[in-house]
């Protein structure tokens, strides 16, 4: 029953999409990943609790099947504030985030960073 359990966790891995533009930030490299730590052994791996595995699956094909928007669709594409959900995704890519987090900096740190031989993390150790 493992075996069966790994294939389908195996199949959404590579049915769910990775988002490169939130890189090492995106859900479908994390479920990856916990796949991965959750069954080393492959088909071989004895599961623990396989009901709490089955519902762990169910839950995660009901959101890459969008079950739920689906259910219950909204009138607008929009949220409170009127931002779209395209906009949503252009503000929390990674590269935006970045340069937000950039745009925070002071003066004075951002002159120490552009001359400083060290770089920033080995600066804070």
């Amino acid at each position: 029953m493992a075996a069966t359990r790994y294939r389908r966790f195996l199949k959404l891995c590579e049915e769910w999409p990775v988002d490169e533009t939130k890189r090492h930030r995106d859900l479908g490299a994390f479920l990856r990943q916990r796949v991965a730590q959750a069954f080393r052994e492959g088909e071989n791996t004895q599961i623990a609790d396989p009901e709490t595995c089955d519902q762990m699956y169910e839950s995660l094909v009901r959101m890459h099947t969008n079950y739920y928007k689906n259910k219950y669709p909204r009138l607008k594409d929009t949220n409170f504030t009127g931002v779209t959900v395209e906009d949503c995704q252009m503000i929390l890519a990674t590269d935006v985030l970045k340069q937000m987090e950039d745009m925070k900096k002071g003066t004075w740190r951002k002159l120490r960073e552009k001359f400083s031989a060290k770089k920033p993390e080995e600066d804070s150790k």
